[in-house]
């Protein structure tokens, strides 16, 4: 269950804009990776597959019935008089338009499902919230990121995560393991060169063959040693 109904990046940053005039560090959470480790959210996960699957079933339950609805129909069709005929046809089609409406009314937007995940997960996102909110103010942070959130985070650097932070803030980590990650120059994937073309970009040890040396970068308008 992707995206459960957390506050998206920007109420984040609409939450938490008053610190901005006194600081303007910034930071990111991964707000679905912080609720998975709450034992609330599980038992809420655990009761809404509960509800599913009962639901399903009854769903089943019903399909199957109008399923031999209709065959009785189909084996009966010759006997049956015009009259007869289309009351048996009513009765089908109002028995699909009854298992439709139970499935929009369980499953649907809004429906008893939805509703009950409201419910049950809100709780655990309050929690969540006031947490991050905790920390953002002891960290001076003036903007937090929501990792899981519909923000697309093309590269994260570790050391700008306070997902550990966070955690120690809801009593699930200790305060020695809540560091940020080391700052380091910020590396990308160097692109293939195309035939016949160059690469300037020299080639990270951790990225070269293993067994294979590394190699000198050659200058333009030099011969290579």
């Amino acid at each position: 269950m992707k995206r459960l109904l957390f506050v998206g990046p920007l109420l984040w940053l609409l939450a938490l804009l008053p610190l901005a005039g006194r600081a303007q560090k910034f930071g990111y959470v991964d707000s679905e990776f912080l609720m998975s480790k709450l034992p609330a959210y599980a038992q809420a996960q655990q009761e809404l597959n509960t509800l599913s699957q009962n639901w399903q079933k009854e769903v089943e339950a019903q399909k199957k019935d109008l399923d031999r609805l209709y065959r009785t129909y189909q084996a009966e069709e010759v006997l049956l008089t015009e009259a007869m005929k289309k009351k048996r046809q009513d009765e089908i089609l109002k028995k699909e338009q009854d298992i439709k409406a139970y499935q929009n009314r369980v499953f649907g937007y809004e429906g008893q499902l939805f509703k009950k995940r409201q419910e049950l997960t809100k709780p655990v996102q309050d929690q969540v919230f006031e947490a991050i909110e905790k920390v953002a103010k002891k960290k001076q942070l003036a903007i937090v990121f929501d990792k899981s959130g519909d923000l697309t985070m093309l590269y994260t650097n570790p050391a700008h995560d306070y997902t550990e932070f966070v955690m120690e803030e809801l009593g699930l980590a200790s305060e020695d393991r809540n560091q940020p990650g080391q700052k380091g120059a910020v590396r990308s994937v160097t692109p293939p060169t195309t035939p016949g073309g160059t690469a300037d970009e020299p080639v990270f040890d951790d990225q070269r063959p293993a067994g294979k040396p590394a190699a000198k970068p050659v200058r333009k308008g030099s011969r290579p040693e």
